[in-house]
């Protein structure tokens, strides 16, 4: 009994003790390696803080520069502009002085170039000469104007009384004649009677005489005329007189080749002595005034009006700050007023962007010290405000 009371199983003993031992037991221990018993740590969320601040800051940055950049509108394709206007002589002939160099500031009215004046100066005189020869024969004309005024009414009166006259000698002669022929023969003589007959026909021949002239002298009216139209014929020669001599004084005063305004000179090409050409550019006038013409894209120009402020950036001066407003908008982009304008309406058809010219003038910033050379590239931003 008691042998089967110890071969019982002993309900306090665990499982553990009855299971065989695993096979990992029976290995043979291994050192521990170092902070292998040690807790894990946690990861840390502050890169992801630090990358969502970061997102954040670039939102509200963004919508910052978004907000004060919303009006503006600003471009690289702009340069300086200007007037330049190009000298060119009116009239041939050697340079006989040149009194300008490159790069020079002019006013208006300087002299640039001299162009030898002896050729003028003769032609001026031959002008002046023949003027004076048709003034003369004006004067002339006039006179005779006057006499004819005179003379052709006077001469019809002569002609009437010399025909009165022709008219009274014919009825004697008439008389003679018919007293001749009817009295007996035996009272008179052959000879009485030819006489008789020869005065009557000469005193009809001063008859028709006297009636000729007196209707020559009675074209007064005519005769007065023309000599009016002989001087207003002279008076249209002294005219082309006086403007040939007005021609050869500007043709002389052209020698002189001055300066139109004030400004720079440029693009120089003549020297001393050159033969030139009417009409051949010498040389460029840049005036002082100075704009900007900035080529901005059609999809700029919606709210863009004329005066509206603007700062402008130049090149070639960082550090050189203007101020402007928008003086115009050109009716009309580059490519129209080109040498070429495209054809849209012929073959097939790509939508390009186009660039309308605008013209931005220069209020302030300007520094006497460093001048703007025209076509310099610059950098305006137009505030659409």
């Amino acid at each position: 009994m008691l042998d089967r009371l110890e071969d019982a199983p002993d309900p306090t003993r665990s499982a553990e003790t009855d299971a065989p031992p695993r096979r990992e037991d029976k290995a043979p221990a291994r050192p521990n390696s170092p902070g292998q018993n040690e807790p894990p740590k946690k990861r840390t969320r502050w890169p992801l803080i630090a990358l969502g601040i970061g997102v954040v800051a670039a939102v509200i940055g963004g919508t910052i520069y978004w907000y004060f950049t919303k009006d503006q509108q600003t471009t690289d394709d702009a340069y300086t502009d200007g007037r330049a206007v190009m000298i060119a002589p009116q009239v041939s002939g050697y340079v006989t002085e040149l009194a300008v160099d490159d790069n020079q500031f002019v006013h208006a009215g300087d002299l640039l170039v001299q162009i030898d004046q002896r050729d003028y100066l003769a032609a001026e005189q031959q002008a002046a000469g023949h003027l004076m020869a048709i003034e003369a024969q004006l004067d002339s004309g006039r006179i005779a104007l006057d006499k004819a005024r005179t003379t052709y009414p006077a001469q019809l009166t002569q002609a009437q009384g010399q025909l009165l006259e022709a008219q009274g000698r014919l009825f004697q002669a008439e008389r003679d004649f018919q007293r001749q022929h009817r009295i007996d023969r035996a009272a008179t003589s052959q000879q009485n009677v030819d006489t008789a007959t020869a005065n009557q026909k000469i005193a009809q021949g001063q008859v028709d005489q006297a009636t000729g002239q007196l209707r020559q002298a009675e074209l007064v009216r005519q005769d007065i005329a023309q000599a009016e139209a002989q001087v207003k014929q002279l008076e249209g020669q002294v005219g082309q007189a006086e403007g040939a001599l007005a021609q050869a004084r500007i043709n002389l005063a052209y020698t002189r080749v001055t300066a139109p305004h004030d400004g720079w000179v440029t693009r120089r090409n003549v020297e001393m002595g050159d033969f030139l050409q009417a009409g051949t550019q010498i040389m460029a006038v840049v005036e002082p005034q100075v704009w900007i013409t900035a080529n901005f894209k059609e999809t700029a120009l919606n709210r863009m009006r004329p005066g509206q402020k603007a700062s402008i950036r130049v090149d070639a001066y960082p550090d050189l700050k203007l101020q402007g407003h928008v003086d115009s908008i050109q009716l009309g982009s580059g490519a129209r007023f080109s040498a070429f304008p495209p054809e849209n309406a012929t073959g097939n058809f790509v939508k390009i962007v186009q660039r309308v010219p605008v013209k931005i003038v220069i209020d302030s910033g300007l520094d006497p010290a460093r001048l703007l050379p025209l076509g310099i590239s610059v950098e305006p931003t137009v505030y659409q405000r």
